[in-house]
């Protein structure tokens, strides 16, 4: 036979990826066309992707037919459907009947020639190389059919090749592949299978892990998710550990000088998986060092690296893209392994927004990444082996160590889920999510915390960390499509803490964040006085002083890390609102809220009366907090110049005095935050009387003002916000504390500068809110739990008077 015939038969069994494109899915699965469109298509952009080919689905058939398959399939199925035999029975017998079946002569001929052709391109015999299975229905916009089939790492010789590739066939007919496609709607002998034979990056010495270029919990669009672990990529996509997690600000990745990576956050990464020792072929897990625990797995360069692949990919598919990389251990390259559509928020409405919301709190039992943004109840149903399934009770809470596609039945029958290992693009986290059940990822310990039949709450309305209280508790859910919200000129903008929440916040029409409290970020995340980051040889508490040194560990020294955690922090609170206004105040912890800080006992003083005492503005030129003021400005000069969010604005809070205003300046100046420079606005509180009686000469030193309208009553009316015998005399509608706020809005549009309010006040009572808009107030910023109720308030109020 001449080489033209060979070629053209060949082609009916195998199919080379640089020679395959979207086009293919019929004959080589979704997957498998994605490899072969990222080689044809991107590696001009500098993705690089690892070479290999694919047997067809006309080869799976013709497998099939030769063997007499097909009716035996099609009965088994059928038993099942029919009840007369288990889905164990039904799929062990199919696989078997595959596994014990014979390749065609010519089909075993094109694969063996596949793979010799690998080994001559890979300068050696007996290359090892990754067989993932692909079927014709996979990867597609609503149904990932993630982990269905199977995967055979390190694979080498021509022989193995083959058997892997017989076996990837028999794992069609798997449990949790049956039941997927029973749920899904797919006719089972519709679904063809196509193997890849795929060059193994050896990320065995590397580092691999999954990428998406959407939020996977709150579907915002414009930041990649990237999760990373050492060794091969399968721990990670299994959800055996916890992985690193990083995300990145993808409009900004454009300009080559800046670095937007709004979160670094060091996994547990307590094993990795590695190439079989002793020249044995396969795979097998091992714990990693405590080095290895406790270090990034990538470095920023790599992060953006794969952030721009991921941008790259989305941009060709023209879809939000999920996607599997490698890092070579030996050449410090990395790749790109696997792209297919993201099935579940890619599918959601912008518009629609969610809003789930305890009304009760409780014990917390376990903690772990959120998947998903609802609330559920339920009893506990522990189980930790996958022979136990058949005893979870419908509509339970399943508790389990880890989930993988054998248990996607029992995971659609369940209220919820939580995990003890597993991050949030874990399998658990995938199915959960394509499921639209919550679930809670990554607690450590829930199978050993939570007790069988017992009673829960599990919320991921609450940020990233997913949450399992005890018992029963009550929430709320609101659903609101913001298309339909009325048009207002007041800006409504929302305060905002906990970088973790911000994400979630982001389908709301806000004008902006009219309030970070950067406090937040130190107290929950920092954790440790500044004073004690500058100076921990004045720590002298030996236990103190050990957990400072373990926190800053991943960093060059203690002042960086202060500066890197609130920068990221800021950042990400920054990116979901980007380009609109950030307003930052800087720190206004009180003394005795520095002194619970770590190491905070060794720099504070005791106060008879805090509110009034060392706090906001008077400590930022003082000796006693001067140096950490510096590591404050220096954050704030690095989200804006380093990652580029110059959308954020400074303010300053509780400055009593013009002489007071300009010594902040010049304090901001000498730490490079040069008020006018680079767009840099400051704002300041309006909380003091003193503002408001000299606020035209206050208004010559800031860009705006923001009345911080509890403060201000406190101080006019002379009432302790936290005095429980005083509470009815605590009003922010009080005619003195009224007049205060409408001669501050005169003054401010007298200046020329903007001036806003943050506070709850418009959101309780719709008279205030009602005031401030026949004030004139340009902006309003509140809680964004309370965002969609005060709206429809302020389009009243503007109807009625502008």
């Amino acid at each position: 036979m001449d080489s033209a015939p060979k070629a053209a038969l060949a082609k009916t069994h195998v199919l080379w990826f640089d020679a395959a494109g979207l086009a293919d899915i019929p004959r080589i699965g979704g997957k498998n066309a994605s490899l072969g469109e990222l080689t044809r298509s991107l590696q001009a952009a500098g993705v690089r992707i690892a070479e290999g080919f694919a047997t067809t689905a006309d080869a799976y058939r013709r497998f099939l037919a030769v063997n007499g398959l097909e009716s035996l399939i099609a009965g088994r199925i059928n038993d099942y459907r029919l009840r007369k035999t288990s889905l164990r029975e039904a799929g062990s017998r199919i696989r078997n009947a595959i596994l014990g079946a014979e390749f065609p002569p010519e089909t075993a001929a094109a694969i063996s020639a596949g793979y010799a052709e690998l080994c001559r391109r890979g300068g050696g015999q007996d290359v090892a190389v990754a067989v993932r299975s692909s079927a014709t229905a996979e990867d597609l916009p609503d149904a990932s059919f993630a982990g269905q089939q199977e995967t055979y790492l390190n694979v080498s010789g021509s022989a193995a090749v083959l058997d892997a590739c017989k076996r990837c066939f028999a794992s069609l007919y798997t449990d949790r592949a049956i039941s997927y496609r029973e749920i899904k709607g797919f006719e089972h002998l519709d679904v063809a299978l196509s193997v890849g034979v795929q060059r193994m990056v050896r990320s065995d010495l590397g580092a691999s892990g999954v990428m998406f270029s959407i939020d996977t919990e709150s579907g915002f669009p414009r930041c990649a998710v990237i999760s990373a672990a050492w060794g091969l990529g399968e721990t990670v996509v299994q959800g055996t550990i916890n992985p690193d997690k990083y995300q990145v600000f993808k409009p900004l990745l454009a300009d080559p000088d800046l670095v937007p990576i709004i979160q670094r956050e060091v996994g547990t990464k307590e094993c990795k998986l590695i190439y079989g020792q002793d020249g044995d072929t396969g795979t097998q897990m091992v714990d990693t060092s405590e080095a290895e625990r406790k270090a990034l797995v990538l470095s920023d360069a790599e992060v953006l690296l794969l952030a721009r692949w991921a941008v790259a990919v989305e941009e060709h598919y023209g879809r939000p893209m999920d996607m599997e990389w490698a890092k070579d251990g030996i050449t410090g390259e990395l790749f790109m392994v696997q792209a297919r559509p993201e099935t579940v928020q890619a599918q959601r409405p912008l518009t629609s927004f969610r809003m789930c919301k305890l009304e009760e709190s409780g014990t917390v039992l376990a903690r772990g990444a959120a998947v998903g943004d609802a609330i559920t109840t339920g009893k506990v149903s522990r189980i930790l082996d996958a022979r136990d399934l058949e005893d979870f009770i419908d509509g339970s809470i399943l508790v389990t160590r880890v989930t993988d596609p054998d248990w996607v039945p029992i995971m659609k029958r369940a209220a919820g889920i939580v995990t003890d290992h597993g991050g949030p693009t874990s399998h658990a986290a995938i199915v959960s999510r394509e499921l639209g059940v919550p679930a809670v990822v990554g607690t450590g310990n829930a199978t050993l915390t939570l007790e069988q039949g017992a009673p829960v709450t599990l919320s991921c309305a609450e940020g990233e960390q997913g949450r399992v209280y005890e018992g029963t508790l009550k929430f709320d859910v609101e659903e609101v499509d913001t298309g339909t919200l009325p048009a207002i000129r007041t800006q409504l903008m929302i305060n905002m803490a906990s970088p973790a929440a911000a994400m979630r916040w982001w389908r709301l029409p806000a004008a902006g964040v009219g309030l970070a409290r950067m406090e937040f970020i130190i107290n929950n995340l920092i954790r440790v006085h500044p004073m004690a980051l500058v100076h921990p040889e004045r720590v002298t508490d030996g236990a103190e002083a050990e957990t400072i040194t373990s926190l800053w560990a991943n960093h060059a020294d203690p002042e960086e890390y202060f500066v890197d955690v609130l920068a990221t922090g800021i950042a990400k609170i920054a990116a979901p609102f980007h380009p609109k206004p950030v307003i930052v105040r800087l720190s206004d912890f009180k003394s005795n809220e520095y002194g619970h800080l770590i190491g905070g006992t060794f720099f504070e003083r005791p106060e008879e009366n805090p509110m009034l005492g060392f706090r906001g503005a008077s400590r930022y030129y003082s000796d006693e907090y001067r140096e950490a003021f510096a590591l404050e400005c220096r954050a704030l000069k690095r989200v804006r110049e380093k990652a580029g969010f110059r959308n954020v604005i400074v303010m300053v809070p509780f400055c009593r005095t013009v002489q007071e205003a300009r010594t902040v300046l010049d304090a901001m100046a000498s730490n490079g935050l040069v008020r006018g420079q680079d767009g840099l606005q400051v704002y300041m509180m309006c909380e003091i009387p003193s503002n408001v009686v000299l606020a035209a000469r206050f208004a010559t030193y800031f860009d705006g003002f923001s009345i911080g309208s509890n403060d201000l009553t406190q101080l006019v009316l002379g009432v302790d916000r936290d005095s429980e015998q005083l509470s009815g005399l605590f009003d922010e509608r009080d005619p003195a504390v009224t007049a205060m706020i409408s001669q501050a809005i005169r003054e401010a549009h007298k200046a020329g500068i903007k001036i806003g309010l943050c506070g709850q006040g418009p959101s309780n009572h719709p008279d205030f809110a009602e005031f401030l808009v026949g004030e004139g107030i340009d902006s309003i910023s509140l809680n964004p739990d309370t965002f969609l109720r005060t709206l429809p308030l302020i389009a009243d109020a503007e109807f009625r008077w502008l």
